[in-house]
């Protein structure tokens, strides 16, 4: 399994429940993109609350399509973020980041 890191930004609402937090990751291209669902989507965003301290590290499961591009002097994959049905508030389901942002655990 794959997971992209990201950050929780704030806790948006308690319904429905478990209750929403938005979560937030910059591209290899330095645009940001957001995403607001359940916290249980979120790899480690297991004690996170409305009270928690944000921002707080968690992770997306994502899909690697592509492998091996280079931008600038970065490695870069093509991700994405459809395992758990999740996309972005602009609607976008797949990324291209830098391959130091995924991790496997």
């Amino acid at each position: 399994m794959v997971f992209l890191r990201c950050e929780a930004v704030r806790w948006v609402d308690d319904e429905p429940r478990p209750g929403l937090i938005e979560v937030r990751f910059t591209d290899a291209h330095h645009q940001q993109w957001a995403f607001i669902d359940k916290w249980p989507v979120f790899a480690g965003g297991d004690n996170l609350a409305p009270d928690s301290r944000y921002p707080a590290e968690v992770s997306i499961l994502c899909n690697i399509l592509t492998t091996g591009n280079t931008t600038d002097t970065s490695d870069t994959v093509k991700i994405s973020v459809t395992p758990w049905g999740l996309e972005s508030l602009e609607g976008h389901v797949e990324f291209e980041v830098r391959a130091d942002q995924l991790t496997t655990s």
